[in-house]
């Protein structure tokens, strides 16, 4: 199955071969999608293969978005109040900025670089190997219209 516009020079055939992971349509649409669009939901990934695909049930692309986030092809982020979210740059050291108003969600480097870059100040015993953090805030958008809209 051939997704020209999708999976220009075949990315994410070969993310799926590097992993050991059987080349599926519905596998190569969604990490090519994600490519270009993270910290999607699963409705917004659907909506983004279908068109590619033709049909593909939810509880597919929940068994596709499964088996690659557990190879590290992609990171599941999982947000209070939010649906959860999946990208494709995964096993690095970073974090996110959240818009609490619209949802917007944004990557943010770790400044110390290696793992885990926060150390707390006691570890009972824990041998640590990351350290997620997520920045709340308002995005430029909504704290701009802010005095508009309340709190």
């Amino acid at each position: 199955m051939a997704f020209p516009s999708i999976d220009p020079g075949g990315a994410a055939l070969a993310a799926l071969r590097r992993a050991g992971l059987r080349v599926t349509g519905p596998r190569r649409a969604v990490l090519a999608w994600l490519a270009g669009h993270p910290h999607s939901t699963v409705d917004s990934i659907g909506a983004g293969v279908r068109p590619y695909l033709g049909s593909v049930s939810t509880q597919g692309l929940y068994d596709v978005l499964a088996v690659c986030t557990k190879a590290g092809l992609l990171r599941k982020i999982e947000l209070p109040g939010h649906p959860a979210r999946f990208e494709r740059r995964a096993g690095d050291n970073h974090h996110h900025l959240v818009c609490r108003r619209c949802g917007r969600t944004e990557d943010v480097d770790c400044l110390s670089g290696a793992r885990p870059c926060l150390t707390p100040g006691d570890t009972h015993g824990f041998r640590l190997e990351e350290a997620e953090v997520v920045f709340w805030g308002r995005c430029p958008g909504c704290a701009e219209n802010h005095h508009e809209e309340g709190p």
